[in-house]
């Protein structure tokens, strides 16, 4: 077998057993979905926050080197300001196609803006494991099946999580679900992409690992900590705290184990 074959067969194998494993949440009726939503929402921006800063921007600095440290800061807070300005745009349309209240922003239309700085994130992301795959496969064949198995392990989390931002964000399970595949086969893209232009895509590796960063960042600290906040009990707060530290945790445990 080819290693485009190779390449392609395990690209797409990670698309879809990260895609379904997580799926799983979607099964579940939809009061369970409402009661654990909200714990699900604490997870996911542990996970969020755990991926940019332990997975995505050390990796990022590593690939470019230290003389680089600036170029990728600079790309981060680039990525910020986009996906700040791309929540603006989102939240127009959101105000210009419903009722709000002198165009200010309600919360579902913040939600809904959440969800689709999600999936421009996490697009990047699994575009970024597609290429890892593709040329772990360059090297040789075994080491890029336990890479691809790896990259399917540390993804399921993050679906998980990714998936409690786009329901909160008011999709439907259908739509969640089709929309959280759609961006998991962006790893094929990144494995084709990597195969036939390697040299150039390894450059730009790095900032693109800072973009989705950034993104990941953005949600995390502008759309769902907000929303925590407005569950001020004790019982709440300890909860949301340790249900953070578990998504950090998990993104952890599985990154430093299989990479």
């Amino acid at each position: 077998m080819s290693t485009l074959v190779w390449i392609l067969s395990f690209t797409l194998l990670g698309g879809l057993l990260s895609t379904l494993a997580a799926s799983i949440f979607l099964v579940m009726s939809a009061g369970a979905r409402g009661r654990l939503l909200p714990h699900l929402i604490s997870f996911a921006t542990g996970a969020l926050l755990g991926a940019a800063f332990l997975g995505l921007l050390p990796h990022a600095i590593d690939d470019a080197g230290l003389d680089k440290l600036h170029a990728i800061g600079a790309t981060v807070l680039g990525g910020i300001l986009i996906f700040f300005l791309l929540e603006k745009l989102v939240l127009w349309r959101h105000c210009h196609l419903d009722e709000c209240e002198a165009h200010g922003p309600q919360e579902r239309h913040r939600a809904a803006a959440s969800g689709t700085l999600i999936l421009v994130g996490d697009g990047i992301h699994n575009l970024l494991d597609g290429m890892l795959i593709a040329a772990a496969f360059l090297t040789d064949v075994h080491l890029g099946i336990v890479t691809a198995l790896a990259v399917i392990a540390h993804e399921i989390p993050q679906e998980v999580g990714d998936l409690a931002v786009l329901l909160n964000g008011g999709m439907s399970r259908g739509r969640a679900l089709l929309c959280n595949l759609m961006t998991g086969l962006a790893a094929v893209a990144g494995g084709v992409l990597a195969y036939f232009w390697f040299e150039a895509a390894e450059e730009l590796q790095p900032y693109v690992l800072a973009v989705a960063a950034s993104s990941f960042l953005y949600v995390a600290v502008a759309d769902l900590i907000p929303g925590l906040h407005r569950r001020i009990g004790a019982r709440s707060s300890l909860t949301q705290i340790i249900l953070i530290g578990a998504g950090v945790g998990v993104i952890y445990a599985t990154h430093s184990t299989l990479h």
